[in-house]
């Protein structure tokens, strides 16, 4: 191999060797772009072109961006797992830039995999109109889900999907920064809190998840199913709101 061939190689490794170590950045994100003063011209341009100017990088980097609508340019192509090649439309998230209340689902539904907006199906019409009960918009919060891409039939998220996809999620919520996170329903919360508890025992307690309070209450498609949870799903958005104006981060201040 020749001195010149070696160079090449030796600066490729290193590229591949960020790109790799970006993946693991979810407690550690940069202030900057990574230094590649030390790569040649073209090949940091080249980086620095997929990693952050929004082109449709099949496998982007997970941080970090400047903007929630830079981060969703740059990774709407996003081939990472199975479910970037089978998704109609790519999820990213909808909603207040400035939210201090994050709605976090599973996965997209096949209305949400058509037209690439979360939540916009007959459960996203029963949450607007729960959030509108206690005076709040869909305007106000920001509403996402762990993947971004609908998996098959709706099933539940693989771990393979949600360890390519999750990281995706702790850098919108970096950029966001709520004051306190929501997940709707089982998966959601089972998926972000490590947990197999049902339900039941995770509702009407304060978690915490990327350092942020985190409640838990139904997924409007349950409640769809069984109305008779309506009145105490109800009062999860009471409680939460509750919490938003007065400022409660830990389960000891609840009443």
């Amino acid at each position: 191999m020749s001195a010149d061939s070696r160079a090449r190689s030796t600066k490729d490794t290193l590229i591949s060797y960020l790109e790799y170590l970006s993946h693991y950045e979810k407690d550690l994100y940069l202030d900057s772009t990574p230094d590649f003063s030390a790569l040649d011209a073209k090949q940091a341009a080249s980086h620095t072109e997929n990693s952050i100017s929004g082109s449709l990088d099949p496998y982007p980097a997970h941080a970090p961006y400047k903007s929630l609508a830079e981060m969703e340019s740059s990774i709407k192509g996003c081939l990472r797992c199975p479910l970037g090649s089978s998704r109609n439309k790519f999820v990213y998230g909808g909603g207040s830039s400035e939210a201090k209340v994050v709605f976090i689902g599973e996965a997209p539904g096949a209305e949400e995999d058509k037209r690439g907006i979360p939540f916009i199906g007959r459960a996203g019409k029963l949450l607007d109109h729960m959030l509108s009960e206690i005076g709040w918009s869909r305007d106000e919060v920001y509403i996402c889900n762990i993947l971004k891409c609908r998996p098959p039939n709706n099933r539940d998220p693989q771990p393979e999907e949600i360890a390519e996809c999750e990281l995706f999620l702790h850098e919108q919520l970096r950029i966001l920064n709520p004051q306190i996170l929501v997940a709707l329903g089982r998966v959601s919360a089972q998926t972000l809190l490590r947990t197999k508890a049902p339900l039941r025992d995770l509702r009407s307690r304060l978690h915490k998840y990327q350092d942020k309070p985190f409640w838990v209450t139904y997924h409007p498609a349950a409640l769809l199913r069984n109305q008779n949870l309506m009145p105490t799903a109800q009062q999860d958005l009471i409680t939460l709101k509750k919490m938003v104006e007065e400022g409660i981060t830990e389960p000891d201040s609840l009443i």
